[in-house]
């Protein structure tokens, strides 16, 4: 697949800016658009993310990607940013770039930060789809699994490198990341979100249990989610058959917004 597509900067009031793409149906613009978050040291040149791309031209559908500040081509340094930064540029993105209702599809940390963004901005959300959500990644899968000198390490020095199965070699995590996170954690409380959401998750998953997305359900208010768990699917999701079923779910989500 060879999908080219047209990187724009949108600037931010500190100097740094936002790389993003977008797509503007001309046929379309009765449905809600989409807005794709992606993962933790991931960006917009994924496989989703470009597969994505592909599947909203063929469809006509408004489309906007984006990488996070210290990602892909944004500005920024990685372990300066935090959860807070990270949900601020999704804001931008949303108040910039849009001016109606649109559809969040958030992958692993990108879930996390759609729902989010899905509180601060319900009057821009129609509907949520997370792929193997990371909801309070930093606390439940980094912070409460490092050893006892893991942490001193960090604390000490304020940074330290991970290794992950999903993400090639290895990160920097930094005490910041971890304590600023500390400030928008949802799990195990009550999350006022209305809209239509969709749950795709790989019972195989080795980085993010798919109990993650069961959690999801017991917290947040809406009364229409749909969890779809697939036997063998790992964190990526980005098998052909994963792929379809997140189509079919884009499918599904749209035709439940149109027929309301």
């Amino acid at each position: 697949m060879n999908i080219a597509f047209n990187v724009q900067k949108l600037l931010l009031s500190n100097n740094n800016y936002i790389a993003y793409s977008k797509i503007n149906s001309k046929t379309q613009n009765e449905l809600p658009g989409i807005i794709f978050f992606s993962g933790f040291n991931s960006n917009m040149q994924g496989t989703k993310a470009r597969n994505l791309t592909e599947y909203c031209q063929n469809n006509n559908y408004n489309f906007i990607k984006f990488d996070y500040l210290g990602h892909g081509l944004s500005s920024g340094i990685f372990h300066e940013c935090t959860i807070g930064i990270w949900l601020e540029n999704c804001l931008s993105i949303i108040d910039n770039l849009t001016t109606d209702k649109h559809i969040f599809i958030g992958s692993s940390m990108g879930g996390w930060l759609a729902l989010l963004a899905s509180i601060l901005r319900p009057e821009k959300v129609a509907g949520i789809i997370c792929i193997a959500a990371a909801p309070d990644f930093t606390e439940n899968l980094i912070w409460n699994t490092l050893s006892l000198e893991e942490k001193n390490k960090l604390q000490t020095q304020g940074i330290i490198k991970l290794s992950s199965n999903y993400c090639e070699g290895e990160y920097e995590i930094s005490l910041k990341l971890i304590e600023e996170a500390r400030e928008h954690l949802i799990l195990n409380k009550p999350l006022d979100i209305k809209c239509p959401i969709y749950l795709l998750h790989g019972m195989a998953d080795k980085d993010v249990p798919y109990n993650f997305s069961l959690d999801l359900v017991n917290s947040i208010s809406s009364q229409d989610i749909t969890v779809k768990l697939v036997k063998d699917a790992g964190h990526g999701m980005s098998t052909k058959v994963n792929l379809y079923l997140l189509y079919n779910t884009i499918n599904e989500l749209i035709t439940k917004i149109t027929n309301k």
